[in-house]
């Protein structure tokens, strides 16, 4: 099958520091091409994949120096590029949220929309009414709430390269693990009165957003210690392995419905478990028990952090190899893919897939 991923520009394929959906897309195009596929990526220059890179700007947006640039410019330009291109491939696979909407309705029954963000906001309900056609796949299913109209013909979960982090038994560090982004939606201030009621350190690795650095300066870094609270900054792929191995737990008190939460199935990777706050995606990433805990109250999370020793390490990593390999979630979408080109074989596409 001849497959286009259409990647966000926002950060590289995989991103070098922070980032979900260039990840997933950068993991899901080389498991495509180890299953034996043809799969073209349309991403910024700096991505490093198995398929074949069509380069559509020289570097990823967020870490190009330049003080002034468009992303409506250069997520503009690549859509003009796929469409130019389109039927080269049996499939288009968006991975830019409804950005190609309005140029793509003619050949829409090829096409597959992965939506990763939150879908709760003003104005996306009436877009998705606008463009009813478009085949749309969730991360989670509690990411489709908003919109429980839309045209949703699966959810497939995120998943990893079995080989990207290394399980660790026996954890060293002595400590909790936040990572991710410091947001007031992420609660890192929670995590933190976690690991001081439980009396544990806390280990921060995060990315500050200019939109959350109020937050930072007057919520979290006061509480930043350097001993039993500590901020450790952006870390790479190449040092989540230690980070999150040598971690007790992995806190994620999210306060927001979550549409997956990529660090939980990282974790799990490592064979760290996972305390996740009951919203959003949670439950369907973490089995209560066997994985992590699923919590309420930080009361709750504090005894779960207390106990969390007598999870089993190696089960939570054959849960994950199970459940989130990068190879699970491929074989899922080229379902999707052939489903698809049965509707398409089938007649009237749009009629169909609306009641799939």
């Amino acid at each position: 099958m001849k497959i286009a991923q259409i990647a966000p520009l926002y950060e590289a394929v995989p991103p070098k520091l922070y980032g979900g959906t260039e990840r997933i897309v950068a993991y899901l195009a080389d498991a495509l091409v180890d299953l034996g596929h043809e799969v073209t990526l349309f991403a910024s220059a700096d991505a490093v994949t198995k398929a074949k890179l069509v380069p559509v700007r020289d570097q990823a947006i967020r870490l190009d120096p330049e003080a002034l640039k468009s992303d409506i410019a250069a997520h503009l330009s690549m859509l003009h590029e796929v469409r130019r291109r389109a039927d080269q491939f049996d499939v288009l696979h968006f991975h830019v949220d409804l950005l190609h909407f309005p140029y793509f309705q003619d050949i829409a029954e090829r096409t597959v929309t992965t939506l990763h963000g939150r879908l709760d906001m003003k104005d996306l309900d009436l877009a998705y009414k606008r463009w009813p056609y478009y085949p749309l796949v969730s991360i989670s299913n509690s990411q489709r709430a908003p919109l429980s109209f839309a045209n949703w013909i699966g959810t497939v979960h995120h998943g990893l390269p079995i080989d990207l982090y290394r399980f660790t038994a026996q954890p060293s560090g002595g400590y909790l693990a936040f990572l991710g982004r410091i947001s007031p939606e992420k609660r890192p201030d929670r995590a933190i009165q976690i690991a001081r009621r439980a009396g544990i350190p806390l280990k921060i690795a995060a990315k500050i957003d200019a939109a959350d650095r109020v937050y930072w300066r007057e919520v979290i870094e006061p509480q930043i210690d350097g001993k039993l609270i500590q901020y450790i900054g952006e870390i790479s792929d190449a040092q989540k392995s230690d980070f999150l191995g040598n971690a007790l737990a992995l806190l994620f008190p999210i306060d927001w419905p979550e549409p997956f939460g990529l660090v939980m199935i990282e974790a799990m990777a490592c064979g760290t478990p996972v305390v996740a706050w009951n919203c959003g995606s949670v439950p369907e990433v973490v089995e209560d028990g066997l994985t992590g805990r699923i919590i309420d109250t930080e009361e709750d999370a504090v005894t779960a952090v207390w106990q969390i020793g007598q999870l089993d390490r190696r089960q939570i990593r054959r849960a994950f190899e199970l459940r989130f390999s990068a190879t699970v979630m491929a074989r899922q979408y080229l379902e999707l893919y052939w489903r698809l080109g049965r509707l398409d074989d089938a007649a009237s596409t749009p009629a169909l897939m609306q009641t799939a």
